[in-house]
């Protein structure tokens, strides 16, 4: 494949980190060669309009005292009471899938979790993983993150926590641990955690944007499809409303394409503005 590419969920998505150009000269042939359905990839990251697309980054090294009496107190009770530390692979393997059950356990969705095959294959899909938990008094692991590291820039890719144990506030001590980690020692050129959310609802961004110092990035989203999915898309997209409305199971994937669509329509206007 290409080095620009790679498949996730039988669609194309950049391989490169979101400031990178992507070329996209070849798309037709690495979609047919991939048996891909569409192509997705971004432009002008960072820009200085707000578009309708966006990655929710933090590019400012900091200090405890920067955050608010509150966040801080919040911090301090997870530092105080919780362990975070980086893992290895093996340990992820071996206690990561548990928590990942529980939390998932919580979500509000219609979704299936991932078999604990799948869980570990994906974990270990990327060469550059860092792993990182959070182990409560008895050491028992209530919270992990995997991020990926590419081209300098750092990606917390999957954070999970056990819902029990939430009041002892594991997600401020890993939050924070990890970004004092990147951003301060590592100096990394930014932390993201991936983009606006188009398949779930999700409390993570606005809780890194409010907490951490975390921003949106806006950009530009494009796709190109398969010619035969894209005619699909281009005819159910004027019911999108209707079929976002039916609690279906088999729609979450059509709504979440059609979603996609109309984001990157709206991008292609601002765009042209």
């Amino acid at each position: 494949m290409n080095s620009d590419w790679r498949k996730y969920q039988g669609a194309l998505v950049s391989a490169k980190a979101p400031h990178q150009e992507v070329f996209t000269q070849s798309l037709n042939s690495e979609l047919k060669k991939n048996n891909a359905f569409l192509a997705r990839w971004i432009t002008n990251f960072d820009c200085k309009r707000q578009t309708s697309f966006w990655y929710i980054v933090n590019d400012q090294e900091f200090t405890l005292d920067e955050f608010s009496h509150k966040v801080r107190n919040q911090i301090k009770k997870g530092l105080k009471n919780l362990k975070v530390e980086q893992l290895s692979a093996e340990d992820m393997l071996d206690k990561g899938f548990s928590v990942y059950i529980k939390a998932f356990e919580a979500y509000k969705t219609i979704s299936q979790p991932l078999s604990k095959e799948v869980f570990n294959t994906t974990l270990l899909a990327f060469d550059k993983n860092h792993f990182w938990g959070v182990f409560n008094a008895e050491g028992e692991l209530i919270g992990f993150s995997q991020n990926k590291m590419k081209n300098d820039v750092c990606e917390f890719s999957i954070t999970k926590f056990h819902p029990a144990y939430l009041k002892l506030r594991p997600s401020e001590a890993l939050f924070y641990t990890m970004t004092d980690y990147y951003l301060n020692n590592l100096k990394v050129k930014y932390i993201h955690n991936g983009t606006r959310s188009i398949s779930h609802q999700t409390n993570i961004h606005e809780f890194l944007i409010n907490k951490f110092k975390f921003r949106k990035a806006y950009c530009y989203l494009h796709i190109k499809y398969q010619p035969f999915f894209g005619l699909i898309v281009s005819c159910l997209f004027p019911f999108r409303k209707l079929l976002a409305m039916l609690n279906v199971s088999l729609l979450r994937n059509v709504n979440s394409i059609l979603l996609q669509e109309e984001i990157k329509r709206n991008c292609k206007k601002e765009l042209s503005c």
